[in-house]
Parts: C-alpha cells; sequence; structure tokens
C-alpha cells in the first residue's frame, strides 16, 4: 500500500528519548505534521521535510491535515510527544481514519516512544517494578468526578502512580481533589519532574505530604508536570534514589536460594 500514515512518537523531550524505528519513519516521510513546539524541537531531523504545524488544541486540525496528506500519495508523519497511545494522537487519528472509512486507501503505522511516566522512573532508580497505573488530571475531555473516582481507586489499589496534566493557571480542581485523595494514605516518595530529557529538565524526590502542604500553590507543579508517586512498599535507596522492590528477597537469600519457612 503506497499511502502511508506514521503516528510517531518522539519521546518525553528533546531527541534523546526517540526510538530507533521513530528516526527510521521520519527519514521516510515526506510530510511532518506537529505541534509548533515538537517540530522545533526535532528541526534537524525534519530538514528537508515538509512541514505543517499548529498551535494547542488544534489536535483535530492536524490529524485531518495528515491524513490528507497521505491520502494524496505523501508519506506522511503526524508527531505525538512521549507515547502515541499515553495521551498523544493515536487515539484522534485511527477514530478520524475509522470514521471516514479509509483503512483501504491509508496504511496507517504506530510507532512506540519512551512517555514521560518511563523517562522520569529511569532517572530516580526503580520505583515502576510493581504494577502501576497512569492518570491525566486534565478535565478537558473527561469528567471531574471520573478522574476522582480514577485516583481514589488507583490509590486504594495501592499502585505506584503517574500524574500527567496535574493543574494550570485556571484549573486546579482535579488536583486539589487528588491532593485529598492522597492525603488518605500513608506518607509515600513522590517525584516531580518537568522538562525530562530538555536543557531545561528538573527532577525532585520529595513526599507526597510536600504536596498536601503546599497545596494547589506548589510552585513546581504545571501543565508539563509528571507526578510520580510511590506505593506503600517504595523506598528511598541509601543513596538517595527510589525503590519499590519486586519481592525477590521476601523469597530469596542473597544467594538466590529459596528462603526456609
Amino acid at each position: 500500500m503506497a499511502k502511508r500514515l506514521y503516528i510517531l512518537s518522539s519521546g518525553a523531550g528533546g531527541v534523546d528519548f526517540m526510538t530507533l524505528e521513530a528516526r527510521k519513519a521520519i527519514e521516510e516521510c515526506e510530510v511532518v505534521v506537529s505541534y509548533v513546539k515538537y517540530a522545533k524541537e526535532l528541526k534537524e531531523l525534519l530538514i528537508g521535510k515538509e512541514i505543517y504545524t499548529s498551535g494547542m488544541t488544534k489536535e483535530i486540525d492536524r490529524c485531518k491535515e495528515a491524513i490528507e496528506s497521505a491520502r494524496s500519495g505523501k508519506t506522511t508523519a503526524i508527531i505525538s510527544n512521549g507515547d502515541v497511545n499515553v495521551y498523544g494522537m493515536a487515539t484522534l487519528v485511527v477514530e478520524l481514519v475509522d470514521e471516514m472509512d479509509l483503512w483501504d486507501e491509508i496504511e496507517v503505522i504506530t510507532i512506540a516512544g519512551v512517555t514521560s511516566f518511563l523517562a522520569v522512573a529511569s532517572r530516580v532508580g526503580a520505583p515502576v517494578s510493581q504494577d502501576f497505573a497512569i492518570i491525566s488530571l486534565s478535565d478537558r475531555l473527561t469528567d471531574k468526578e471520573l478522574i476522582k473516582k480514577r485516583v481514589r481507586l488507583a490509590l486504594e489499589g495501592d499502585f505506584v502512580i503517574g500524574i500527567y496534566n496535574p493543574k494550570s493557571k485556571t484549573r486546579v480542581e482535579p488536583y486539589r481533589d487528588f491532593l485529598k485523595e492522597l492525603s488518605k494514605v500513608d506518607d509515600r516518595p513522590v517525584v516531580i519532574a518537568s522538562n525530562v530529557g530538555r536543557a531545561k529538565e528538573r527532577v525532585t524526590i520529595t513526599n507526597s505530604q510536600d504536596l498536601i502542604d503546599k497545596d494547589i500553590e506548589h510552585p513546581d507543579i504545571t501543565m508539563s508536570t509528571l507526578i510520580l508517586v510511590g506505593n506503600s512498599n517504595t523506598k528511598l535507596t541509601k543513596n538517595g534514589l527510589l525503590l519499590t522492590p519486586r519481592g525477590y528477597l521476601n523469597k530469596y537469600d542473597l544467594s538466590g536460594e529459596l528462603k526456609k519457612d
């Protein structure tokens, strides 16, 4: 099939978290459609390409642009930050292609990427070795009460939790609800990270009480922040990193032999 559309993950930030598969797909493409910021970050990889960009809230326009470009016969990529399936562009592109019934006309190829949750985890030790949940606090497309329910159940289930889009200047209610739910469990390690993979990267290890005490005025919490909340087993290592034990040393001794009951 000649008409090809890549839904391409650029990784957490910059180019360091892009996969080899994503780089190869960009090389193949004639046209790249992207949010303005992501195109600027990848400019060295986009030399010689036709580039179409737009700003925030223009996701549908970008998806339609990419689809029409592919339909015209040009190999096209639409760029999504992080991973295309983690609050990325995959769902909207697939939904539109399905709605327009273009599956026989366009080959849609999704390229995985390293999302912020995993990129941040790699910066702070081994905090995600047990089950985890990823939740966005953005209520732009999701009801506030449903977000609150998901946070509550994730904490009750003792998941390690990744929080995306915690709050903006005008949207604070879901974050306030998150803090209320967080206050109902024991204090646990927390990571606050922003601009991972970019020049202004900042990663701080703190605790849930710090978030609760600073409430919605916490200076490091913005829409671009990723919050990683440990579970009840997560602890600090001797050198100040995070560890969520998988349970090996509960079952085996240091020689690798099963412990005796």
